[in-house]
């Protein structure tokens, strides 16, 4: 059975672990990466650093990105993946606490295809996860080079 992988990009472990919780309960069985900083990510994008000879053919079909990261900025990781002719059309959601009109100006300026404020209550989480589990990994249609992506 094929299986999409979920890169979620969060250096809050509470909020990780919130977000597997939510996966959970809404019964997305997809594979959950986990990086914990915007340099985690980029490396397990691209294959590089801790993740070197990573197979890079196989994408996410979804990435979950904080903005409010360490090392790199989650807006400067999404600059990077439009930039990068492997990953430009990888769907990114961009999922913070930040309401600053700026930064969700930002992200649509370099490309995030949604951003959603993390609600604060678990439950009111869990059916927003649910939704963007819904839409991006069971009725979105993917580009071809990354349903191509999906591993065994």
């Amino acid at each position: 059975m094929k299986t999409r992988i979920i890169l979620l990009v969060e250096d809050n472990p509470s909020d990780a672990d919130l977000t597997r919780r939510a996966l959970d309960k809404a019964r997305i069985q997809n594979r959950l990466v986990v990086a914990e900083d915007g340099e985690e990510a980029l490396d397990y994008l691209f294959g590089t650093g801790a993740h070197a000879g990573r197979d890079v053919s196989i994408l996410p079909a979804l990435t979950l990105l904080d903005l409010n990261l360490p090392k790199i900025s989650g807006l400067e990781v999404l600059r990077r993946i439009r930039a990068d002719v492997r990953t430009r059309r990888l769907p990114v959601v961009i999922l913070t606490s930040s309401r600053e009109d700026h930064d969700i100006a930002a992200g649509y300026d370099l490309g995030v295809n949604s951003y959603i404020r993390k609600p604060v209550d678990f439950a009111q989480f869990a059916l927003a996860i649910e939704h963007l589990g819904l839409y991006w990994l069971v009725l979105n249609e993917l580009p071809p080079e990354l349903e191509n992506g999906v591993h065994e």
